[in-house]
């Protein structure tokens, strides 16, 4: 199954938790921050303006995203992922090698 935003939302997917902290301490799961970082697996048209014009967004799939910690509230399953579902106002950054 695959998934198609609307408008300006972007579908992430949240990078792998850390699991062990800078010193070597192993965290259990529920201690463990969620990451707020991510891949986009897929992207809207984009943002429709006053005048009726669409703004394209500013990222592409496959893009590695910087986002809040409270950003994409909406998470949805889809086979064993689970995706976030975010306006792309709530991306701070594309992360570049």
């Amino acid at each position: 199954m695959n998934i198609r935003p609307l408008h300006d939302r972007v579908v992430v997917r949240r990078s792998e938790e850390e699991t062990t902290t800078a010193s070597g301490i192993v965290l259990p799961g529920s201690a463990a921050e969620k990451p707020n970082r991510g891949e986009v697996v897929a992207v809207g048209p984009g943002r429709v303006l006053n005048n009726g014009d669409v703004q394209a967004p500013s990222v592409k799939v496959g893009d590695k995203v910087l986002f809040g910690q409270y950003a994409g509230s909406n998470t949805v399953k889809i086979g064993d992922d689970e995706l976030l579902i975010m306006q792309e106002s709530e991306i701070y950054g594309v992360l570049e090698d």
